[in-house]
């Protein structure tokens, strides 16, 4: 494990040596000049053309595993490449290919995309860069301008772009969603989705469904009504936008007490998952604002922290789930849904699979909404469990007070918006956990518009490496872990699962590293130098695989050497 491995100081020092060598070796992209595009056919300062990303591609986006089209990989969110060139019997092999170091020195939380070669790669706070794929080699850069002071919650992230004909869409720091040429980076249109003043941002991959760019909103705890839009994939104009907080006269604005559905927060500042045989779009909403101080927002307040199915032409909500009614504990449920076709009950079923912020993991049938299983994957001691509806059934003594109350999971959560993944090959839901706990805190607080308004706030009582961390395989069946992986201190990496029967995640101190899918046991690591707070993706190019990461403000890829 790679906890054990730090304790072989020999071995680390060989592996951050050869990574050094390979740094240096490696083709670290830079500016373009005259000369440098190694594509026969492309222009200086331009991408080469590829095949237009059709609808029709899109939704059949695992006939083309070469490509990484989504942020997710598939509308199923799965996070799962049908790649097995690189496999358990020969990862250990695995050797950096390229690195591309970002001019911006946040964190990134990015997942590129790649299009028949062109690999497309956001950095914070709205930037897009196209590479060569097999090179890294930079074709352009868009940098989107923002203003000088910005009201966001949650560091200067964007994780991702989506595709569509020749088109890229972005969302922007400052609430804006963009759309470029895919070729050269120019801008084609530039839409305000919100006030950044008032307290919105966006942080989030788009999801293109049909000719509709379908996106959330951040900012939930500033006090916003939360919502989800769809825009025109040509022209930018708004097509629908549906509220996660009803107003009056709604269906659910009973459960907000009084006006507090004005400042109700539910932000949907994560990407959704889309089924198009069902022709619906679902989506995780956040918790309710203000974050800890449920006192002025009695009732379930409908729909935070919920699944939302909703119709992509119309924006119609069709179903809802609320997994925490009346959350008091900032346990979103943003993330995002992982949509699985497996048996359940000894039948074919059409599944979400939901390892959610509050430690529990939810089975719905996607068709209906109907909760199918629900069990602890994390530690949690706010409820007793759930009844046959799914709702739970609550603790007493668990809600944030003055002098502070002790509850799991913490603030961050069982898991968080870092992406969990399924691999239809076993059958088994892969998610990085955690078991820790926080004492949370309530306080009267007046909102102000653009301002943070959350009624409270916590504290974790022992040093987080005390607290349990590990990548858990569940299956979603019985809800049941078949294997962990450890990782201290807490990891905030996506997973990656592959037909190689591999899953691929990281660490805050820096480790990639690869696991059997069937065992968990590790089969190959490489420590990096710096967190990784992203999710790995796979893709192929000129018939080699590569599997890349960003660590810090850095963008590997790895691949077998010829």
């Amino acid at each position: 494990m790679i906890a054990a491995a730090k304790e072989r100081g020999i071995e680390m020092s060989r592996s951050i040596a050869l990574l050094s060598v390979l740094l240096f070796a490696a083709p670290v992209s830079a500016v373009q000049g005259p000369g440098e595009d190694p594509r026969p056919g492309a222009t200086i300062g331009a991408a080469p053309s590829f095949s237009p990303v059709t609808a029709e591609r899109l939704v059949n986006s695992d006939a083309e595993p070469h490509n990484w089209l989504m942020y997710s990989g598939n509308y199923s969110s799965q996070r799962y490449s049908g790649l097995d060139q690189i496999h358990v019997r020969n990862v250990d092999q695995l050797q950096m290919q390229w690195a591309h170091q970002l001019r911006i020195l946040d964190r990134s939380e990015a997942t590129p995309l790649v299009v028949d070669g062109v690999m497309y790669v956001t950095e914070a706070p709205a930037t897009v860069i196209a590479l060569d794929a097999g090179t890294g080699t930079r074709y352009w850069r868009y940098e989107h301008e923002m203003p000088e002071d910005l009201n966001y919650c949650c560091g200067r992230n964007n994780r991702g772009v989506a595709v569509l004909g020749n088109r890229l869409f972005m969302s922007t720091l400052d609430a804006h969603l963009v759309a470029l040429d895919a070729r050269t980076g120019s801008l084609l249109w530039d839409v305000e989705v919100a006030k950044e003043e008032s307290g919105y941002s966006k942080t989030a991959a788009p999801l293109v469904v049909g000719d509709k760019v379908i996106t959330g909103i951040a900012g939930g705890e500033f006090g916003i009504r939360g919502f989800i839009d769809a825009y025109e994939a040509k022209t930018g104009e708004l097509a629908w936008r549906l509220y996660t907080v009803p107003g009056p006269g709604e269906p659910g604005n009973d459960t907000w007490a009084g006006d507090s559905w004005r400042t109700g927060g539910s932000a949907t500042w994560m990407t959704g998952s889309y089924d198009p045989e069902l022709d619906l779009v679902y989506w995780g909403t956040g918790n309710p604002g203000p974050d800890w101080n449920g006192d002025v927002r009695l009732g379930d307040n409908l729909y935070s922290d919920a699944a939302l199915a909703i119709d992509p032409n119309t924006g119609e909500l069709k179903w809802y789930f609320q997994f925490t009614p009346h959350d008091v504990h900032d346990w979103d449920a943003t993330q995002i849904p992982i949509l699985a076709d497996s048996r359940f009950d000894g039948e074919e079923r059409k599944l979400m699979l939901w390892p959610n912020r509050n430690a529990w993991f939810y089975v719905l049938d996607r068709e209906t909404g109907e909760f199918l299983t629900g069990k602890p994957y994390a530690r949690q001691s706010w409820a007793s469990g759930l009844d046959k509806e799914g709702h739970p059934i609550r603790i007493p003594g668990t809600f944030p007070s003055i002098e502070g109350n002790t509850v799991s999971p913490s603030i961050g959560g069982g898991s968080n918006w870092w992406s969990p993944s399924y691999s239809p090959r076993t059958d088994l839901l892969y998610v990085n956990a955690y078991d820790g706990e926080t004492t949370y805190y309530i306080r009267d607080e007046e909102y102000i518009e653009g301002e943070r308004y959350t009624g409270g706030g916590g504290e974790t009582p022992l040093p987080a490496d005390k607290y349990v961390s590990a990548i858990r395989a569940i299956s979603p069946q019985s809800g049941d872990m078949e294997w962990e992986y450890p990782i201290q201190p807490r990891s905030s990496a996506g997973v990656l699962s592959t037909a190689g029967d591999l899953v691929f995640s990281g660490t805050p101190d820096g480790y990639f590293f690869a696991l059997d899918a069937l065992t968990g046991a590790e089969k190959w690591y490489v420590n990096l130098g710096s967190r990784v707070h992203s999710a790995p993706m796979s893709y192929m190019v000129d018939g080699k695989q590569y599997v890349a990461i960003a660590a810090g403000n850095v963008l590997f890829t790895f691949a077998l050497n010829d």
